[in-house]
Protein backbone atom coordinates (compact mmCIF):
# COMPACT_ATOMS: atom_id res chain seq x y z
CA UNK A 1 0.00 0.00 0.00
CA UNK A 2 1.28 3.20 -0.97
CA UNK A 3 1.51 5.70 1.91
CA UNK A 4 0.98 9.10 0.59
CA UNK A 5 0.73 12.43 2.68
CA UNK A 6 -0.89 15.66 2.59
CA UNK A 7 0.66 19.22 3.57
CA UNK A 8 -1.66 21.86 3.64
CA UNK A 9 -1.84 25.52 3.92
CA UNK A 10 -2.50 28.82 2.34
CA UNK A 11 1.39 29.43 1.87
CA UNK A 12 1.13 33.12 1.81
CA UNK A 13 4.31 32.87 1.15
CA UNK A 14 5.71 29.45 1.37
CA UNK A 15 8.69 29.89 3.48
CA UNK A 16 11.84 28.07 4.88
CA UNK A 17 9.59 26.93 7.50
CA UNK A 18 7.20 25.37 5.36
CA UNK A 19 10.37 23.61 3.07
CA UNK A 20 11.60 22.14 6.09
CA UNK A 21 8.71 20.24 6.72
CA UNK A 22 8.26 19.39 3.33
CA UNK A 23 11.62 17.87 3.12
CA UNK A 24 11.74 16.62 6.93
CA UNK A 25 8.04 14.80 5.84
CA UNK A 26 9.26 12.91 2.64
CA UNK A 27 11.03 10.04 3.97
CA UNK A 28 7.53 9.08 5.82
CA UNK A 29 5.86 8.80 2.21
CA UNK A 30 5.92 7.67 -0.97
CA UNK A 31 4.17 10.27 -2.17
CA UNK A 32 3.62 13.92 -0.42
CA UNK A 33 0.91 16.39 -1.78
CA UNK A 34 1.28 19.95 -1.11
CA UNK A 35 -2.23 21.13 -0.80
CA UNK A 36 -2.50 24.95 -1.75
CA UNK A 37 -5.75 26.34 -0.51
CA UNK A 38 -7.67 28.07 -3.52
CA UNK A 39 -8.80 31.74 -3.60
CA UNK A 40 -9.76 33.06 -0.45
CA UNK A 41 -12.62 35.66 -0.72
CA UNK A 42 -11.59 36.71 2.86
CA UNK A 43 -7.70 37.48 2.23
CA UNK A 44 -8.82 39.24 -1.32
CA UNK A 45 -5.25 40.14 -1.48
CA UNK A 46 -3.51 37.11 -1.30
CA UNK A 47 -2.08 36.08 -4.61
CA UNK A 48 -3.50 33.35 -6.64
CA UNK A 49 -3.24 29.74 -6.16
CA UNK A 50 -2.12 29.05 -9.14
CA UNK A 51 0.95 31.73 -8.57
CA UNK A 52 1.33 29.90 -5.36
CA UNK A 53 1.49 26.96 -6.74
CA UNK A 54 4.49 27.81 -9.18
CA UNK A 55 6.49 28.55 -6.42
CA UNK A 56 5.94 25.39 -4.84
CA UNK A 57 6.07 23.45 -7.97
CA UNK A 58 9.28 25.55 -9.25
CA UNK A 59 10.81 24.70 -5.92
CA UNK A 60 10.39 20.98 -6.37
CA UNK A 61 10.18 20.28 -9.75
CA UNK A 62 13.11 17.98 -9.92
CA UNK A 63 10.87 16.08 -6.81
CA UNK A 64 8.92 12.86 -8.14
CA UNK A 65 7.41 12.06 -5.22
CA UNK A 66 5.79 15.19 -4.64
CA UNK A 67 2.62 17.38 -6.22
CA UNK A 68 1.30 20.06 -5.73
CA UNK A 69 -2.60 20.80 -5.92
CA UNK A 70 -4.79 23.34 -5.21
CA UNK A 71 -7.94 22.52 -2.54
CA UNK A 72 -10.89 23.87 -0.71
CA UNK A 73 -12.87 23.14 1.91
CA UNK A 74 -11.79 20.96 4.92
CA UNK A 75 -7.96 18.91 4.81
CA UNK A 76 -9.47 15.56 5.93
CA UNK A 77 -12.25 15.90 3.04
CA UNK A 78 -8.71 16.71 0.41
CA UNK A 79 -7.03 13.71 1.88
CA UNK A 80 -9.71 11.29 1.45
CA UNK A 81 -10.00 12.76 -2.44
CA UNK A 82 -6.78 12.25 -3.09
CA UNK A 83 -6.27 8.97 -1.43
CA UNK A 84 -3.93 9.93 1.70
CA UNK A 85 -4.05 8.31 5.22
CA UNK A 86 -1.96 11.25 6.68
CA UNK A 87 -1.95 14.96 7.13
CA UNK A 88 1.32 16.26 7.79
CA UNK A 89 1.67 19.89 10.00
CA UNK A 90 4.49 21.82 11.82
CA UNK A 91 4.49 22.84 14.86
CA UNK A 92 6.00 25.95 16.29
CA UNK A 93 4.67 26.79 19.75
CA UNK A 94 2.50 25.33 22.41
CA UNK A 95 -0.40 27.66 20.85
CA UNK A 96 0.10 25.84 17.47
CA UNK A 97 0.25 22.53 19.17
CA UNK A 98 -3.42 23.33 20.96
CA UNK A 99 -4.57 24.14 17.66
CA UNK A 100 -3.04 21.32 15.56
CA UNK A 101 -4.32 18.70 18.77
CA UNK A 102 -7.97 19.23 18.14
CA UNK A 103 -7.78 19.65 14.93
CA UNK A 104 -6.19 16.17 14.52
CA UNK A 105 -8.99 14.50 16.73
CA UNK A 106 -11.64 15.48 14.64
CA UNK A 107 -9.70 14.40 11.26
CA UNK A 108 -9.41 11.28 13.12
CA UNK A 109 -12.85 10.77 14.61
CA UNK A 110 -14.81 12.32 11.28
CA UNK A 111 -12.50 11.25 8.46
CA UNK A 112 -10.18 8.24 9.53
CA UNK A 113 -7.12 10.65 8.69
CA UNK A 114 -4.51 10.41 10.78
CA UNK A 115 -1.76 14.01 11.80
CA UNK A 116 1.94 13.56 11.98
CA UNK A 117 2.85 16.63 13.53
CA UNK A 118 6.85 17.60 13.34
CA UNK A 119 7.87 20.18 14.99
CA UNK A 120 9.75 23.00 14.03
CA UNK A 121 13.52 23.29 14.16
CA UNK A 122 14.69 26.46 16.94
CA UNK A 123 16.15 28.11 14.49
CA UNK A 124 12.99 28.64 12.02
CA UNK A 125 10.54 29.33 15.08
CA UNK A 126 9.77 32.34 14.53
CA UNK A 127 9.60 32.47 10.75
CA UNK A 128 5.67 32.26 9.67
CA UNK A 129 4.28 33.68 6.66
CA UNK A 130 1.89 36.54 8.69
CA UNK A 131 5.26 37.68 9.90
CA UNK A 132 7.03 37.55 6.56
CA UNK A 133 4.39 39.72 5.15
CA UNK A 134 4.14 42.49 7.63
CA UNK A 135 7.88 42.88 7.40
CA UNK A 136 7.72 42.95 3.16
CA UNK A 137 4.73 45.45 3.82
CA UNK A 138 7.49 48.25 5.58
CA UNK A 139 10.01 47.24 2.78
CA UNK A 140 12.19 44.05 5.07
CA UNK A 141 14.05 42.10 2.46
CA UNK A 142 12.41 38.51 3.42
CA UNK A 143 14.27 36.54 0.88
CA UNK A 144 16.50 35.38 3.06
CA UNK A 145 13.17 33.52 4.55
CA UNK A 146 11.93 32.33 1.52
CA UNK A 147 13.54 28.48 0.30
CA UNK A 148 15.86 28.55 -2.89
CA UNK A 149 15.82 25.60 -4.90
CA UNK A 150 18.57 22.95 -4.01
CA UNK A 151 20.86 22.86 -6.84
Amino acid sequence: MERTGIFVGSFNPFTIGHDSIVRRALPLFDHLIIGVVGDNVHKPDMPSAEERMKVIRDLYADEPRISVKPYHGLAMDFAKAEGAQFIVKGVRNASDFEYEQWQADFNRRLGGIETILLYTEPELASVSSSALRELSHFGVDVSPYLPKKKS
